[in-house]
């Protein structure tokens, strides 16, 4: 599978996860927010991520 090197990822349950390293496969990822203003990273997900 394709890695992008410039997108680390350590999230094995995810589709786009290169497997061989910890990079995603995707060329660019959507990065979502829970709130109309994300004040800290818990209020933030990649809105990329697909179950494998």
């Amino acid at each position: 599978m394709n890695q992008n090197r410039s997108i680390g990822c350590i999230v094995t349950e995810c589709k786009f996860h290169s497997e061989e390293e910890q990079f995603c496969s995707l060329d660019k990822i959507q990065i979502v927010k829970h709130n109309n203003k994300a004040n800290n990273i818990q209020q933030t997900d990649c809105g990329s991520f697909k179950v494998k």
